[in-house]
């Protein structure tokens, strides 16, 4: 394993020599509460994907606790602007009722990690419950008749 570091000691991300290589060659590597590191430009919003009517329970709470996935796997799966599509296609094909939430990154403070995930790219990943206030924006993912999702215009 090596470990990238960025400015601080603790900001380190884990990856196996091989996720090391793929990491080293691509525009874009680790980004740590909104500063640039690494390879990267910063990453101001990043970007969940949410039934909607999950959502409106969060919006009851006034705190996002994650979806059967994100308890499962004990953190809130996230994903950057050029992400999202990806993630709309793997995971959501098909689904209808679906909102993008975009969530000021600086704001959430050490509890989000960035980690590689699929294709050997880092992700963010949410260690803890999602606080609303952090929310900038929620929009309609409208499915089309194939399947995918029209993807609204992102910030990065």
């Amino acid at each position: 394993m090596r470990l990238l570091k960025c400015g601080r000691a603790t900001d380190t991300v884990t990856l196996d020599p091989l996720q090391f290589k793929r990491a080293e060659t691509r525009s874009c590597a680790f980004q740590y509460r909104g500063a640039q590191c690494g390879l990267g430009t910063r990453v101001r919003t990043i970007y969940k994907i949410c039934p909607a009517s999950a959502w409106r329970e969060a919006e009851r709470h006034g705190v996002f606790r994650g979806s059967a996935d994100d308890l499962r796997d004990g953190f809130i799966h996230f994903s950057t602007a050029a992400q999202v599509e990806g993630t709309a296609r793997k995971h959501f094909a098909g689904q209808t009722g679906l909102l993008l939430i975009a969530i000021d990154a600086d704001g959430l403070g050490d509890a989000l990690r960035w980690e590689v995930s699929r294709g050997g790219e880092l992700f963010p990943h949410l260690y803890g419950e999602l606080d609303l206030s952090h929310v900038t924006a929620v929009q309609d993912m409208r499915a089309r008749a194939d399947g995918s999702h029209d993807i609204p215009e992102l910030a990065p």
